[in-house]
């Protein structure tokens, strides 16, 4: 025999994800963690992978679980690693022989010159050797070889190589020409085991060469692997006469049970007295094995191993009864898990006696209670029907139609507590009134705001309503402090007309009464005296707002009731009276200016008109001497100042005037002497107009800076008839107001032909 043993093997490693997936055997890591592992010579760690054997001849090396994996519930499993075969080989036989992976029920402990491939004789269990060495040529081949039963066919020669056990044996073809075992790289594969559901003693094996299908078929155990459950997976490699370096890494064995909560669960369960069983649904357990039960799937066994077809209502006997629960996951490789126990064990049942404490919330007679809320059993699927008497509860008459929300003073209430199997007990239920939280209503006032004046800020946490310790929450309306809805969110700052708003007062049991507070808001008072005022520009005057408050504070700084060389402008004062305090506005206004809206002169007579101000007017010519009338006559020649004031007499306005030479005949007969009539001196003034109407009113001559503002009594280059024309002029003087000047007069034309 050339074939020793070897084999490389995986860690153990649990890694839950989701709803909690296969324990995982692995060998990974720099160096290797080989945790849980035992290393049986040559088998070394060689930074990232467990080098089994060296290149030479006569080596030997295994790396197996430290302990034992029991399959009896493991429907499913599956093995990745990666692998190497290299070396020099020898000059006789080249490379030798290969490793094995295996699941044996006796594993080899120390070196075995058995059957190849590191496998010693008689080996009970699953084998897949990657072979390297043909025994039969002695030359190099790559195999896979498949048994499942024991490793002692042929009798003289107990080789894997040569075992053909019928159903328990497969041998691939030769593989050096596709997939040579042989080579610098690694090679991967998968190893997939899935168990018969109806014969346990059929596995199928699916095995996969860097993506290649090699075998996948059904095989029946044989010899000592018939009924195995337990056994330690593990791998080992031989070099025998030859040589080769056998190497491993990135090895995972996924096979796990199902992982649970807890392995034995032992409920409350009673024998209903009528008929000496009970009944419960162990189906309702599953959440106490597993997280999320419909990811699973869940099957029971009795006594005996006798399947369940009803769990959902298991009838048990009195005495202990223990229920075997196998968890199995559809959807992953875990293996189904049997170590859930259901031990039912019926005893007694006593319903527990229980006191609620509820509110006399605003003194309102007693409390509402939710009698379901009771912890009167501690059966899980429990139910109680409750009473106001036990005369009712025994007569099952007249039970309480609203346990969640009975409304009721201190009192006992009976319940009738049933169990999911039928057992049943009287619970008393002591109802107990919580003292009543003590409140008084509550008056308080605010100064009327500024901004505002029908409302007040209120501090509504000022209110002396409750003496007792607890906490306050406010509320606009009653019904809003019932029911616990929009509660005022700054309570210290609330803007609020005369009202009411409530405040609810819940001490540390909950309960709570609540207390009306009447919100007054203090009107501002304000001065009767204090008006606005309306002064001359240029002059001051006082401003009084009057006796009767505590205190005057004015926007000049003074203190003091009045203040006293006011000009024109805006002013106010806060006028206090007790602890509030109201700002009055005061205004001093400039009295308006007449303003001089046009000046009529007719000869020496002026006439002046103004609006403006307040009426009446006063009219001067000399700044001096006054009039009531707007008309002045005998008015000399040439420039004149003319002055208005109003009521008020203020400084008055001014503006100059120019009452015209005035020529009241002309003889435009070319001697030189009045032959025009010339208003060329105005020639200065905006907006002048110089115009000559016949006695009928026609215009017949207008003036203008084309002709120099004159006349010589034509028109059209013809003499008019003598006799008397009138004549206007206007203009706008040079001021500010560009006063409106109208001068018209009558003028006698002597034409002689």
């Amino acid at each position: 025999m050339k074939k020793l043993l070897l084999i490389n093997f995986f860690i153990l490693f649990i890694c839950f994800t989701g709803k909690l997936s296969a324990q995982t055997y692995q060998l990974t890591g720099n160096p290797v963690n080989t945790t849980g592992w035992d290393l049986v010579p040559n088998a070394t760690v060689n930074t990232d992978f467990i080098q089994l054997t060296q290149d030479v001849t006569s080596q030997f090396g295994v790396v197996k679980l430290s302990t034992p994996i029991n399959l009896k519930y493991c429907d499913k499993w599956k093995v990745e690693f990666d692998f190497r075969i290299d070396g020099n080989g020898t000059a006789a036989y080249g490379r030798g022989d290969g490793f094995t992976f295996w699941y044996l029920t006796n594993p080899p402990t120390t070196f075995s010159g058995g059957g190849g491939l590191g496998i010693p004789s008689n080996a009970n269990g699953l084998m897949v050797g990657f072979d390297i060495f043909n025994n039969s040529t002695e030359g190099q081949m790559s195999k896979i070889h498949v048994l499942y039963g024991t490793n002692n066919l042929p009798a003289t020669n107990n080789n894997i190589e040569f075992n053909n056990t019928p159903g328990s044996t497969y041998h691939t073809p030769d593989l050096n020409p596709t997939q040579p075992f042989v080579g610098s790289n690694y090679k991967h594969v998968i190893v997939n085991g899935t168990i018969d559901p109806v014969n346990p003693n059929i596995w199928n094996i699916k095995i996969q060469l860097d993506g290649v299908v090699l075998v996948d078929q059904p095989f029946t155990a044989s010899g000592g692997a018939v009924g195995m459950t337990t056994g330690y997976f593990g791998f080992s490699a031989a070099t025998g006469g030859a040589s080769a370096r056998h190497s491993i890494k990135n090895a995972k064995i996924y096979i796990d049970k199902v992982p649970i909560l807890t392995n034995t669960i032992t409920p409350f369960v009673c024998v209903n007295p009528g008929t000496g069983n009970g009944t419960v649904d162990l189906t309702s357990f599953q959440n106490q094995f597993v997280n999320n039960p419909a990811n699973y799937v869940f099957t029971y066994f009795g006594p005996g191993g006798t399947p369940i077809t009803n769990p959902s209502n298991y009838t048990y006997p009195a005495g202990t009864t223990t229920v075997t629960v196998v968890v199995k996951d559809p959807s992953s490789t875990l293996c189904d898990n049997g170590d859930g126990k259901i031990v039912l064990t019926p005893t007694a049942f006593a319903a527990n006696d229980v006191t609620l404490t509820g509110c006399n919330n605003n003194n309102a007679g007693g409390a509402v209670f939710n009698l379901t809320a009771a912890a009167v059993s501690s059966v899980p699927g429990s139910t109680a029907v409750f009473y106001n008497s036990m005369y009712d509860l025994n007569n099952h008459i007249n039970p309480i139609a609203n346990p969640s929300a009975f409304f009721s003073p201190a009192a006992i209430i009976y319940a009738q507590v049933t169990t999911p199997q039928g057992c049943t007990d009287v619970a008393d239920i002591t109802l107990v009134i919580s003292p009543v939280v003590v409140v008084q209503d509550a008056t308080i006032r605010a100064c009327a705001m500024d901004t505002n004046p029908s409302t007040g800020l209120f501090d509504l946490t000022t209110a002396p309503v409750s003496l007792q310790p607890g906490t306050k929450t406010y509320f606009p309306s009653l019904t809003d402090a019932q029911n616990g809805t929009n509660p005022i969110p700054t309570p210290a700052n609330y803007i609020s007309p005369n009202g009411v708003a409530y405040i609810k007062v819940t001490n540390t049991n909950g309960c709570y009464s609540i207390a009306k507070v009447t919100l007054i808001v203090i009107q501002q008072i304000f001065s009767t005296v204090l008006n606005d005022k309306t002064i001359c520009m240029e002059d001051t005057t006082i401003l009084d707002a009057g006796p009767g408050f505590t205190s005057y504070k004015w926007s000049t700084g003074a203190t003091t009731q009045s203040i006293s060389n006011v000009g024109v402008g805006n002013y106010w004062v806060e006028l206090k009276t007790g602890n509030c305090t109201a700002r009055q506005t005061v205004k001093v206004y400039a009295s308006g200016q007449p303003v001089i809206t046009r000046v009529d002169i007719s000869n020496t007579t002026i006439t002046i008109y103004a609006n403006g101000g307040t009426a009446p007017y006063k009219y001067s010519m000399d700044g001096i001497h006054w009039q009531d009338s707007n008309e002045f006559k005998n008015v000399p020649r040439g420039d004149s100042r003319v002055y208005v004031k109003d009521a008020y007499d203020c400084d008055p306005i001014t503006i100059t005037i120019v009452v015209p030479n005035l020529i009241n005949v002309i003889t435009p007969n070319g001697d030189g002497i009045n032959d025009v009539i010339d208003y060329s001196a105005l020639a200065g003034k905006k907006n002048l107009v110089f115009n000559i109407f016949d006695r009928y009113g026609a215009k017949i001559h207008e003036a203008d800076k084309n002709n120099k503002y004159r006349w010589d009594g034509t028109v059209g280059g013809r003499k008019v008839s003598t006799g008397n024309y009138w004549y206007s002029v206007s203009w706008n003087e040079n001021d500010k107001k560009s006063t409106p000047i109208k001068y018209s007069g009558w003028i006698l034309v002597k034409n002689r032909d």
